[in-house]
């Protein structure tokens, strides 16, 4: 898969951890910045640009980090097609992907390390949709509602 890779100054410690466990794990990175550290930056610019990828279908899935995860988790959900949740634990990783289709998984660097970042990244990454009849009525339902229906 290809696995786009955006974050802010909050998480610049830990991209390239995850850049080097996404390529360990045999993904492509789509590199969506910071190129450097720069302590102005702003997370919605990354969470766009990590959207934007999937939107385009340059690629299928992205992880974005900044000092809580919770800014990047807000903007990154306002893009049609992107369902990013902020997860700090291994179950909800691979549970949002299962139960709910998530393919923007959103991580604080301030709030966990670089070991369960990587383990955080295997399980979104190693997880796949259950298509069963319940799981899919309800991303329906969620597809709906982003298209503005009631």
């Amino acid at each position: 898969m290809k696995i786009a890779i955006g974050v802010d100054h909050g998480g610049f410690s830990l991209k390239q951890t995850l850049v080097d466990e996404v390529k360990e794990l045999g993904h492509t990175v789509v590199d969506c910045g910071a190129a450097k550290y720069d302590a102005h930056d702003d997370y919605p610019d990354f969470a766009r640009a990590v959207g934007a990828a999937i939107q385009r279908g340059d690629a299928e899935r992205g992880v974005i980090v900044c000092g809580s995860g919770v800014g990047a988790s807000i903007a990154a959900t306002k893009m049609r097609g992107v369902r990013a949740a902020l997860c700090h634990d291994t179950y909800s990783a691979h549970q949002g992907v299962e139960h709910d289709n998530m393919n923007v998984l959103c991580l604080g660097a301030r709030i966990i390390g670089d070991e369960l970042a990587r383990e955080l990244v295997r399980a979104f990454l190693s997880a796949r949709f259950d298509t069963r009849e319940r799981f899919q009525r309800r991303l329906n339902k969620v597809l709906e509602i982003e298209k503005g229906g009631n």
